[in-house]
């Protein structure tokens, strides 16, 4: 738990290059070896080094116990589906859903935002019954608020869309380091439908 913690410190002074260091350390060691991958990858993302944070995602999700399978795998898919790889994204997300049990509604929203983007253009009818639902779950809040902007702004709900993104970005980029370095991608995806949006 040390470790973790000095993980987290390095993490919020933006030192990563530190973090992953420990982070690789918890998992010569075996300590929680699947939150370590997790750990890892972020320290990753945060030194733009995709592939290798897909790797460990990868690895965390195949080690992780059955209570955390469904988080690491979405949260696989997730980062894949931001790199442009939607039918990988889709594979991961898909096996998240089945998992999935509390945050459901959020995988399987996220799943169809994949598969609209692998050029499944029938996922468009399933919108707004999955931002329903998403809307509806505690999962629907933090992290859901970015999927439900981005459902929206699909759909053609663009105030909708512009709430939901803009809140997201808001509470993302005023907080912790550490969130905002794992939300990266996520936040960069926000600005741009809220770029296109104004543009409209």
């Amino acid at each position: 738990m040390l470790m973790r913690q000095l993980y987290l410190a390095h993490m919020e002074a933006s030192r990563f290059e530190q973090a992953l260091a420990v982070s690789e350390q918890m998992v010569e060691i075996g300590v929680m070896p699947d939150v370590a991958h997790q750990d890892a990858a972020r320290a990753c993302l945060g030194l733009d080094r995709t592939e290798v944070a897909v790797d460990h995602l990868r690895i965390a999700s195949r080690v992780g116990p059955a209570s955390r399978r469904a988080f690491h795998l979405w949260t696989l898919g997730s980062t894949l589906y931001l790199l442009g790889r939607n039918r990988e994204a889709a594979g991961a997300l898909s096996r998240a859903s089945r998992w999935g049990t509390t945050a459901k509604p959020l995988y399987a929203a996220q799943l169809a935002l994949a598969r609209h983007a692998a050029g499944d253009a029938a996922q468009v009818r399933t919108f707004g019954e999955l931002s329903d639902r998403l809307a509806e779950a505690p999962c629907g809040q933090g992290y859901g608020q970015f999927v439900l902007g981005e459902l929206a702004f699909h759909e053609g709900d663009h105030s909708a869309s512009r709430r939901y993104l803009e809140g997201f970005v808001r509470r993302t980029t005023s907080g912790r380091v550490a969130l905002a370095v794992a939300l990266t991608g996520e936040i960069s995806k926000a600005r741009e439908l809220l770029r296109a949006l104004r543009d409209r």
